[in-house]
C-alpha cells in the first residue's frame, strides 16, 4: 500500500529542513519513498515545485503514478472540466483511491501565499519513527492510502503492464 503524506508549513525553510529529515530517514530505512517534493507558494501566488528526481525512479510505473497524482493535486486545479474518456477513468480510478476532491480541497488550504508543503509518496512508512522525527517540524499533516490492487491498476494504465 502506497501511503501519499502532505504536510503543510506556513514557512518553507521549514519545509525544506523536513525535506532533509525524509531524506535521512529514508537513508535510516524508516521510509521507502516513492516520490519526494516541495510545492511552495509565493507572494504573487505562483506555485512552484521542487521534486527529487533521485526518489523517482524506482520503476516508470511508479514514477507515472506519482507525476499523475501530483499533476492532479497541484497542477490540474479544473480537473473535473477535463475531458476524455481515459483521462476521465483515470481521475475516477485515483480519486476512489483516495485522492478524491475532498483530500485535493484538504491540500489546496494549506498552500496559501508564502507557505510551502512536503509532499510524500511511500511505499512503506514506520509510522512511529516517522512522526517522532517530524514532530520537531511541526506542520498541518494530511494523509491517504492507495491499496496495491489500485496502485497497480493506475500505474499500468498509466506506463504500460509491469
Amino acid at each position: 500500500m502506497a501511503e501519499l503524506i502532505v504536510i503543510g508549513y506556513d514557512d518553507p525553510r521549514v519545509a525544506e529542513q523536513a525535506y532533509d529529515t525524509v531524506h535521512e530517514l529514508q537513508r535510516d530505512y524508516v521510509v521507502h519513498l516513492n516520490g519526494l517534493a516541495i510545492v511552495s507558494v509565493d507572494a504573487d501566488g505562483a506555485t512552484h515545485v521542487d521534486t527529487d528526481s533521485r526518489v523517482v525512479g524506482v520503476s516508470a510505473a511508479s514514477g507515472a503514478l506519482w507525476g499523475a497524482i501530483f499533476g492532479l493535486l497541484f497542477l490540474f486545479p479544473g480537473v473535473g472540466l477535463l475531458t476524455g474518456a481515459a483521462l476521465g477513468g483515470l481521475v475516477g480510478k485515483i480519486s476512489k483511491s483516495g485522492v478524491d476532491d475532498r483530500f485535493r480541497r484538504q491540500v489546496e488550504s494549506l498552500l496559501k501565499p508564502g507557505s510551502a508543503a512536503l509532499v510524500i509518496m511511500a511505499s512503506k512508512v514506520t509510522d512511529d519513527k516517522f512522526t517522532v522525527a517530524m514532530r520537531p517540524h511541526g506542520g498541518t499533516v494530511l494523509k491517504t492510502s492507495l491499496r496495491d490492487a489500485d496502485e497497480r491498476e493506475l500505474a499500468e494504465q498509466l506506463a504500460g503492464p509491469l
